[in-house]
């Protein structure tokens, strides 16, 4: 597990870093909800088989900017190596923003797959690693400790050791999740689908009924008792202003005022309708959009293939 606090060493291995395909990578910061936070540690782990990170390398960096700027421009802007982090808007603050390459999030990742192949009450690295890698019973509460002290506890090493393995696991498994979803259309089998849409549409119509009519109640009763948070709730109230006006008057306006206006108007069916022939007169822009609609029909199960 090497820990490296000298400024030759760290910038040593950053040089072998150089020639890596893929790193997995976090950092800790200290003072991160100040207007002046620090960049404390970078920690790497090149190998993903390490579960326990002994291969993790730690690069203290705290209060040294010529490390971090050294990083930056031969790993981070270095588009030949792939870096993979969980949250990396959070690190890229750190980590040469914009001028990163090549970054892969977790986060981002985890937020696209669908509930049912990765089911999780959030997506922090944490909940990730426990849910979908197993991985018992991990700290975070380290996590908002002190990291611009001298020296850290090794509690906080070996917190800062065990981020890039989770990061690591949580990427592979997101990945191999990501390949269920990522089907060509061209290709699906859509009998398999149908079967597969049968077996679930009952069970989704309860739960779905029940989950409006839940919601419905929940909300009527927070608005009548006065009550605008509760476990997992916020209410909000809105208004929204509809202004409407006889399309005549309008047009009377617009000449009494000798207006000239350019902007274009939707033209609804009632619209059309009054205008009747009128229509093939004026310079209209036409557009036409398709879409498809999925709509469930009654059918014998025999219909269905097997």
């Amino acid at each position: 597990m090497p820990y490296l606090t000298n400024a030759n060493d760290v910038k040593e291995a950053i040089a072998r870093l150089r020639y890596l395909p893929i790193l997995w990578v976090d950092t800790e910061v200290a003072d991160y909800k100040s207007k002046t936070p620090r960049l404390s540690l970078i920690q790497i782990l090149a190998n993903s088989t390490d579960l326990t990170g002994e291969q993790v390398l730690i690069f203290d960096v705290l209060d040294q900017p010529e490390l971090i700027d050294y990083f930056i421009a031969e790993i981070m802007e270095n588009e030949a190596i792939a870096k993979v982090f969980h949250n990396k808007s959070f690190d890229l603050r750190y980590l040469g923003k914009k001028r990163a390459k090549n970054v892969t999030c977790t986060l981002e990742l985890a937020k696209k797959l669908p509930y049912y192949l990765a089911p999780k009450p959030d997506n922090t690295l944490k909940v990730l690693a426990e849910n979908l890698c197993h991985f018992p019973n991990i700290d975070k509460e380290s996590q908002s400790s002190d990291w611009g002290q001298r020296p850290l506890t090794d509690g906080q090493i070996k917190y800062a050791y065990l981020d890039p393995v989770y990061t690591a696991q949580v990427h592979h498994r997101l990945l191999q999740l990501q390949q269920q979803i990522n089907i060509d259309p061209a290709t699906e089998n859509i009998d398999r689908l149908t079967r597969r849409y049968r077996q679930i549409e009952h069970d989704w119509q309860m739960l779905d009924s029940e989950v409006k009519h839940i919601k419905d109640r929940l909300k009527n009763a927070m608005a009548k008792q006065s009550i605008d948070v509760t476990t997992g709730f916020k209410l909000s109230a809105s208004q929204r202003l509809t202004r409407k006006i006889n399309l005549s008057q309008l047009a009377e306006a617009i000449a009494n005022r000798g207006l000239q206006l350019d902007s274009t108007i939707n033209l609804t069916k009632t619209i059309q309708e009054e205008l009747g022939d009128i229509l093939e007169e004026l310079p209209l822009e036409e557009k036409i959009e398709v879409t498809h609609t999925l709509r469930s029909t009654k059918i014998e199960d025999s219909d269905v293939p097997f």
